[in-house]
């Protein structure tokens, strides 16, 4: 859906964009994670046209861009920083002078806005002026802007900037029905756990490079430690001798190949085990290895 060669995009001295090769498979739910100015926020720019590339290449939906971008833009549904909108009017009037600039049929007009609004959780709301809303519901307001036209593609710069716990967690609901319809998703932001909770694959950026992508079950490999939990947990450390590296109460780390073999191995030895696993690294875990501890400013909450 997306591919980007040696994408790169410069002010004066500062380079924002460093020679970024993307590549966003259609039917996934890419996040674009690093770190607030690591150039998510311009790779996305260049990706809708709104800022010109200094050098390289992008292509979506199989057409270059942005030579073709008419072509593609219908398209396309975007969520970038702070949706704007006309203050003064409601949030319904301003999708409908949205739907209205483009080439969507009039007749059908105010049963897409309606469901767009009630899609984003903002159907109740009356028709007071925009300037009026919360940031959650600014928020609510852009994407129910580019949801109007039943996207193929949708990007989405920090959606959940805003909101409030139970606010994100709908949009996360939102997000994964419409990637259940075939929407591919391109999201970013500096939260490893929203991008942990949604996303199928991951790029990570670092002072402007994509220093790592991947689908995220490949990037979360296997440490070589089983985790378990045991009301038993004394007898389990003196049965391992030496390879229970940390313990928490009943809870052990133990390190193991084979969460299933060592699991066989303590039943048959009478020990009761309430929980077991294979360890594997964390997204945090691998962001750091990717960028270094030094220059990881991303958030988990």
């Amino acid at each position: 859906m997306i591919e980007t060669v040696a994408l790169t995009k410069t002010y004066g001295r500062v380079r924002a964009v460093d020679a970024v090769d993307l590549t966003v498979p259609e039917g996934s739910r890419f996040g674009l994670l690093g770190p607030n100015g690591s150039g998510k926020t311009t790779l996305i720019r260049m990706l809708l046209g709104l800022v010109f590339a200094t050098s390289g290449q992008i292509s979506i939906l199989g057409r270059p861009v942005p030579r073709r971008l008419a072509e593609v833009l219908p398209d396309v549904g975007a969520l970038v920083e702070g949706p704007a909108a006309y203050g003064h009017l409601s949030g319904r009037a301003n999708l409908r002078l949205i739907d209205a600039a483009g080439r969507s049929v009039r007749a059908t007009r105010r049963r897409r806005i309606e469901e767009a609004l009630e899609r984003v959780g903002l159907g109740g709301v009356d028709g007071r002026p925009v300037r009026t809303y919360s940031l959650g519901m600014r928020q609510r307001l852009g994407l129910a802007a580019a949801l109007l036209r039943a996207p193929r593609l949708l990007i989405l710069d920090e959606p959940t900037n805003g909101l409030d716990p139970q606010g994100i967690h709908e949009i996360r609901e939102l997000l994964l029905q419409i990637s259940a319809a075939g929407t591919t998703l391109l999201l970013s932001s500096h939260l490893l756990t929203e991008i942990e909770q949604l996303c199928t694959w991951v790029g990570i950026m670092d002072r402007g490079r994509l220093v790592g992508q991947d689908e995220l079950a490949a990037l979360r490999v296997p440490t070589g430690r089983v985790m378990l939990r045991s009301p038993d947990a004394d007898r389990v450390v003196a049965l391992l001798d030496g390879h229970v590296t940390h313990r928490d109460g009943d809870r052990l780390a133990v390190t193991h190949p084979d969460a299933a073999a060592l699991n066989a191995q303590l039943v048959a030895a009478g020990l009761r085990i309430a929980e077991i696993g294979a360890e594997r690294r964390t997204l945090e875990q691998v962001v750091l290895e990717a960028t270094g501890a030094g220059t990881d400013r991303m958030e988990r909450r």
